[in-house]
């Protein structure tokens, strides 16, 4: 039975045939203990309502999700590799692997950058993950991302973007990192004169791109983006985002900044007008014996006119503090899994009405502290290992398959892997800036 599975994983991965190839298997199963509490207040008639819930979810630290990526070196400096991404809900066990929503893509690398196809994240939401202490993950995500990725904007290409083609500047550039990305709408065009959402729209279509210089502890990006929401004969709606990102490391303080604008701009047959929602973020990491300690703090301010999704006039403010105290348990082992993780946060958010036009209920303000474990997990299976594990043993007039690298040796092979597949070795939690894109932390959406 043993050989019949590995005989099975030796055919699985059959098209990765040279002695440069591996395919890994990682995962995060992260679960967490929440408790949250509510004061809503009717504007009109005073009455106030409170309300709390405990609960066992996941992705409270981390993201569960479990993968597969895999990379063979083609010759003359090109590399072909996949990436197979799946989340998982491991706190009831609903979700498994059913679908690669988390990414699933297709490259080829080499010395001109890195060209990369399928489903993948877009590069205006890296900045609001990377220049986040907290990853746009748990309780302590930015408002900023909150207010990008709601329902009100419903913008889907705001995380990932589906059907895109992806182009990832070299590494050696002294610095200098890039991207540009462009997801198909993949609508029917027809002559007809009517436009629907599935006949002559460019509704789904996404065209975004993101400059970045990282050197020693400086990093700073820019990200532009448009993603078209809906396009019909009355309306076409656009979501425009510019933001500003930068992060320094001083050694026992490293220090986070963004400025984003968001658009969301009506595009009518009489009239254009849009929303406006404009934020800033300011963060801390500070390094404290195995933990590290993360404080931030976001706001966005509301403009949302007449013409806007909600057909009436609004002006808010959002803000939002986060704190919270990471302390890892476990040394990493780079070959086969990561640290487990204790987290212990608290979030206070308070969102004040400037100017209210409507008796809606309205939040006062919410504190959600929470404890989660997350442990990560990475396998690298070499192919050759796979071949010499379900072939006979070489016979004399026979040269002798590739041997199976040393402990020594595989940190390299690793290295090679990373290099085209935009994974990044070792213990570290963040994706290299090269042609992977920019250093995205493993805590991102």
């Amino acid at each position: 039975m043993k050989k019949s599975l590995t005989a099975f994983a030796a055919l699985a991965v059959c098209g990765l045939a040279s002695a440069q190839s591996s395919v890994t298997l990682f995962g995060v199963v992260d679960a967490a203990v929440t408790y949250q509490s509510a004061t809503s207040r009717d504007p009109v008639t005073g009455a106030t309502i409170k309300s709390s819930k405990t609960s066992l979810g996941n992705s409270g630290y981390n993201s569960s999700r479990i993968g597969f990526r895999g990379t063979e070196d083609l010759g003359g400096g090109l590399a072909a590799s996949f990436w197979l991404e799946a989340p998982i809900t491991n706190d009831d066990g609903a979700t498994g692997i059913s679908t690669f929503s988390r990414r699933s893509t297709v490259s080829l690398s080499g010395g001109f950058g890195e060209l990369r196809l399928g489903r993948d994240y877009t590069p205006t939401f890296w900045n609001d993950t990377v220049f986040d202490p907290f990853g746009t993950n748990g309780s302590g995500t930015n408002v900023i991302s909150t207010v990008s990725g709601n329902t009100t904007i419903n913008n889907a290409n705001y995380v990932r973007a589906s059907n895109s083609v992806g182009y990832f500047l070299p590494p050696n550039l002294g610095g200098f990192y890039g991207q540009l990305q462009y997801a198909f709408d993949e609508n029917t065009s027809t002559s007809a004169t009517s436009t629907t959402a599935a006949t002559s729209s460019n509704a789904g279509r996404y065209v975004g791109g993101r400059f970045g210089y990282a050197n020693g502890p400086l990093d700073v990006a820019l990200g532009v983006g448009q993603s078209i929401a809906v396009d019909t004969t009355t309306l076409e709606r656009k979501v425009q985002t510019i933001n500003l990102g930068a992060s320094y490391d001083f050694g026992p303080v490293k220090l986070f900044g963004e400025l984003s604008s968001v658009k969301n701009k009506f595009d009518t047959a009489l009239t254009n007008t849009h929303d406006s929602y404009n934020g800033y973020l300011i963060g801390a990491t500070v390094p404290v014996g195995a933990g590290l300690i993360r404080a931030s703090y976001s706001q966005v301010r509301y403009n949302e006119g007449a013409a806007g999704v909600t057909g009436e006039e609004r002006r808010e403010l959002h803000r939002q503090p986060g704190l919270g105290q990471h302390h890892g348990l476990r040394q990493h082992r780079r070959d086969l899994h990561g640290p487990a993780a204790l987290v212990d946060r608290l979030r206070l958010r308070h969102s004040p009405r400037i100017l209210r036009t409507d008796p809606r209920e309205e939040k006062e303000g919410s504190a959600a502290p929470f404890f989660s474990c997350c442990i990560r997990m990475r396998r690298c299976v070499p192919v050759a290992a796979l071949r010499g594990a379900v072939h006979p043993a070489p016979t004399a007039h026979a040269p002798a398959p590739a041997a199976r690298a040393s402990p020594t040796s595989a940190p390299r092979r690793r290295h090679a892997h990373a290099r085209s597949s935009g994974t990044r070795p070792g213990p570290g939690r963040c994706l290299p800036r090269a042609r992977s894109g920019p250093a995205a932390c493993d805590r991102r959406a």
